[in-house]
C-alpha cells in the first residue's frame, strides 16, 4: 500500500493523504474488535501491570491471517502502522519497528491518529520537552536536548508560559495511578517520535518538498489548465500510432543488422587484443586507416549517423560529395559540430565564420535550407551559443539522409571501398604463444598522441586543399632574384 504525503505550511509536519489513511483507520478499528481482533491482556512491564497490552507476534499473526500474506509482509505492514502512529511500543520507544516476538505494544488513542489532522505546533513540543525535563531532572535524550535548547532560544518570548504549562501537566500526571501514568507517557512519547523524529532517522510523514498542495482543499482548475489539457489531448489524438507488429519488426531488423557487430555476441577479428596482447585489431581499426575492414564498411550502410561517426567513412563520403559538387552540406554539418564541441573563447569567431561561409547572401558555400529555419538561425547568430545551429544542422542532416546517403550506397565510390576492404583471418594462438605475448607486452601509443597526429594530418590536408595564389608565388620568386 502506497501512502502519498504532502507539504503543509511552515512549522508543520508533512501530512499523509486522508483517503489512504482512512483505510488504515478501518484496519486498526478491526484489529481492536473484542471478538475478531487482536487479543490483548494485562502484561507486566517491570513492576507495573499494563492493561490491554498485545505482543508483536500476535499482531503479525492476525495481519498475516487477515490479509492472507506471508509473515515477512505482515511484519512490514505492522511496522508501517507503527510508523504512522497507530501502534506504539511499551519498551523500545525510539525504534518504531514491529518485532515478531513477545515485545509489548498498545493501540494508540484515536485522538493521536494522523487522520485527526491535529497539527503539532512547536509550542506543544516545547511543553512536552519541558515536562520531560522536569520529570527526568535534566536527563533528556541527546536529540531531545538539542531540540529543547533550540526551542528555548526560538520561543524565548513565551518560555515562562511553556514552563508553567509543563509544570501543571506534570503535577496532574502525578495524581494518576502508576499504570495510567506509564501508558499516557508511552502514548505521548510515541506521538512525538512520529511527528518530531530524531535527526537522521526516517519518518513516515516526511516526503520531498515537491508536493505543495493541501489534500483537504478542493483544487480549483483554472481556464489555462483546461486549455493545456485540451491541447495535450488534441496532440495525443493527432500523434501517429505504430502497431506492435511494426515495432517488433523494427527491433528484430535492428538486432539482425548489429548482431555480427556486437562484441558480446561476435568475436573480434583477427583476435581480441585484451586477451592475446596482439594489436592487429587496433591497427586495422584506426580512426583514419587507409584500407578499412569489411565489417567496418558494412556498418556504414546501416545509417547516415554510423557513416558520419566513423572518420574514415566520413572521408569516403566527402570524396563522393566532391564528385557530385554537393559537399557544402557535409562541410556545414562538420562546422556546426566544431561549434558545438569547441572552446567557449572561439565561439563568436567560429559563428561569424560559419555565417559568412554558409549562410550569408552570396556566401561561397551557401546551403539550401527553408526560410523559417534560416531566419531562426540567422537571428540566433546575433548572440551565438553552442547550439545555435542545431535546427539548421538537423535540417541539413535530414536532407543528406533522405537523398545523398542512398545515392552514396549505390555509387561506385562505396562499391570500390567494399572491394578493397580487408577481411582479416582469425588468429589461432596456442597457450604457449599467449603466455609469450603477455610476457613481451609493450606499452601502446597514448590516445592523446594519436589525436595530435591526426590533427596534424588534418591541418596538412587543409593547407594542401587551399587554392594557390599564383601572383603571390611569383612575387616571392622575383624578390629572391
Amino acid at each position: 500500500m502506497t501512502i502519498r504525503t504532502v507539504r503543509p505550511n511552515r512549522g508543520q509536519r508533512f501530512r499523509p493523504r486522508t483517503h489512504c489513511l482512512k483505510k488504515l483507520d478501518a484496519m486498526v478499528v478491526e484489529m481492536q474488535d473484542p471478538k475478531n481482533g487482536v487479543k490483548g491482556s494485562e502484561q507486566k512491564l517491570n513492576v507495573t501491570t499494563i492493561p490491554h497490552a498485545i505482543t508483536g507476534a500476535n499482531i503479525i499473526a492476525w495481519i498475516s491471517n487477515k490479509m492472507k500474506t506471508t509473515t515477512e509482509e505482515a511484519q512490514v505492514f505492522g511496522t508501517m502502522l507503527m510508523a504512522y502512529g497507530y501502534i506504539y511500543p511499551l519498551q523500545n520507544h525510539r525504534k518504531l519497528v514491529m518485532c515478531n516476538d513477545s515485545s509489548l505494544y498498545r493501540f494508540q488513542t484515536p485522538y493521536f491518529w494522523p487522520t485527526q489532522q491535529w497539527v503539532p505546533e512547536d509550542s506543544d513540543y516545547a511543553i512536552y520537552l519541558a515536562k520531560r525535563n522536569i520529570r527526568k531532572k535534566g536527563m533528556l535524550e541527546p536529540y531531545e536536548q538539542v531540540d529543547y535548547n533550540h526551542l528555548h532560544e526560538w520561543l524565548n518570548h513565551k518560555w515562562d508560559f511553556i514552563v508553567m504549562q509543563a509544570t501543571e501537566q506534570y503535577k496532574a500526571g502525578r495524581d494518576r495511578n502508576k499504570a495510567d501514568r506509564v501508558v499516557f507517557d508511552c502514548q505521548e512519547r510515541a506521538f512525538w517520535i512520529v511527528n518530531r523524529p530524531p535527526r537522521r532517522t526516517h519518518s513516515a510523514l516526511d516526503v520531498g518538498p515537491e508536493r505543495l498542495i493541501n489534500p483537504n482543499v478542493e483544487e480549483k482548475i483554472t481556464f489555462d489548465q483546461y486549455r493545456r489539457v485540451n491541447i495535450f489531448y488534441q496532440q495525443a489524438i493527432m500523434r501517429s500510432k505504430v502497431k506492435s507488429s511494426v515495432s517488433l519488426g523494427a527491433l528484430v531488423k535492428y538486432i539482425t543488422s548489429y548482431k555480427n557487430h556486437d562484441a558480446f555476441l561476435a568475436p573480434c577479428l583477427p583476435s581480441n587484443p585484451w586477451e592475446t596482447d596482439h594489436d592487429a585489431y587496433w591497427t586495422l581499426n584506426m580512426r583514419r586507416v587507409d584500407v578499412p575492414t569489411k565489417m567496418r564498411v558494412e556498418r556504414w550502410s546501416f545509417s547516415l549517423f554510423e557513416l558520419l561517426t566513423d572518420l574514415r567513412g566520413r572521408d569516403d563520403f566527402k570524396i563522393f560529395l566532391k564528385k557530385e559538387f554537393s559537399g557544402e552540406n557535409l562541410a556545414f554539418w562538420e562546422a556546426a559540430e566544431e561549434l558545438k564541441w569547441g572552446t567557449a573563447s572561439s565561439m563568436s569567431a567560429k559563428a561569424e565564420s560559419i555565417f559568412k561561409t554558409f549562410l550569408a547572401p552570396g556566401a561561397p558555400r551557401w546551403i539550401n535550407i527553408d526560410g523559417r529555419t534560416m531566419g531562426l538561425t540567422v537571428k540566433g547568430l546575433e548572440h551565438p551559443h553552442r547550439y545555435v545551429l542545431e535546427a539548421a544542422q538537423t535540417h541539413v542532416f535530414m536532407l543528406m539522409k533522405k537523398d545523398t546517403f542512398f545515392r552514396y550506397l549505390k555509387s561506385p565510390t562505396y562499391k570500390e571501398i567494399q572491394k578493397k576492404a580487408l577481411s582479416p583471418e582469425a588468429h589461432n594462438f596456442s597457450p604457449a604463444q599467449l603466455e609469450d605475448n603477455a610476457r613481451n607486452r609493450s606499452a601502446g601509443i597514448h590516445p592523446i598522441i594519436l589525436w595530435q597526429q591526426e590533427e596534424e594530418e588534418k591541418a596538412k590536408a587543409a593547407a594542401a586543399s587551399v587554392p594557390v595564389d599564383v601572383k603571390a608565388v611569383m612575387s616571392k620568386i622575383d624578390r629572391k632574384k
